[in-house]
């Protein structure tokens, strides 16, 4: 009985111990962590831009990654009203978390990129692929319409199929120069058509053979996701209109 109570007093030292150190180590480290997972999320902002940077994302340090948004990067976060909130940065919001609000409290990253006088926007977006989440950014020319570059990105999809939004560049540069509006200017997102693409429709990229499930959830994603920053781009199409007819 005696060595009982050693045994169990033992292990609850030992226990108390672990629990200790493992909670100062977590908090040793969390600043850090903090750090690695922003400049994750810096490095696939520029996956979608990499025609803009001239470089892959891979191929820039963790400090150049820093220092190009620092220089070359203005972020901001909209509501779904197209209304830029203040007091809080780009950086803070997790989109995972964002697609569980409604959408009415949706707070939405914009990462406006300038450089020689060429501007792009940069909007995320998130959705659901066969298995679990998928995700993804998508540049637009400073038209507001045209998409410059588009990367994606997934949590469990098949490899050879729906993970080939990520893993197959050709999925990501089909997007290229596609548009998100009409010749109205209505929007209309863009579709992930299975069996290909129609020849010259600027708004149909050819869907993943064997991943009719993903193809369909980017799709969605696209389609919701942008749509919630259409206010937010209508207002800018507005100044940039109200700026044309000021200089004439």
């Amino acid at each position: 009985m005696e060595n009982n109570r050693y045994v169990i007093i033992f292990v609850f030292i030992l226990t108390a111990t672990v629990a200790v150190l493992l909670t100062f180590l977590r908090e040793a480290t969390k600043d850090q962590a903090a750090l690695n997972e922003e400049i994750f999320n810096k490095r696939a902002i520029l996956s979608a831009i990499e025609d803009k940077t001239g470089k892959d994302s891979g191929e820039f340090t963790d400090e150049e990654v820093v220092q190009l948004f620092e220089a070359k990067f203005t972020q901001k976060v909209v509501n779904v009203e197209g209304e830029t909130l203040e007091g809080v940065s780009a950086d803070d919001i997790d989109m995972a978390k964002e697609k569980k609000k409604p959408e009415s409290e949706r707070r939405l990253p914009v990462y406006i990129y300038e450089d020689g006088g060429d501007k792009v926007y940069v909007l995320s977006v998130r959705g659901n692929g066969l298995w679990d989440e998928i995700w993804g950014n998508i540049a637009l020319a400073e038209d507001l319409n045209t998409v410059v570059g588009a990367a994606f990105d997934h949590k469990g999809e098949t490899p050879g199929l729906g993970a080939e939004i990520k893993d197959n560049p050709t999925f990501a540069n089909n997007f290229k120069g596609k548009q998100i509006m009409d010749n109205d200017g209505d929007f209309v997102s863009i579709l992930v058509r299975k069996g290909g693409a129609e020849p010259g429709n600027p708004h149909q990229v050819d869907g993943i053979s064997g991943a009719t499930v993903t193809a369909n959830g980017v799709t969605k994603m696209l389609e919701s996701g942008l749509e919630n920053y259409m206010p937010y781009l209508n207002d800018l199409r507005g100044e940039g209109q109200q700026g044309m007819l000021q200089e004439q």
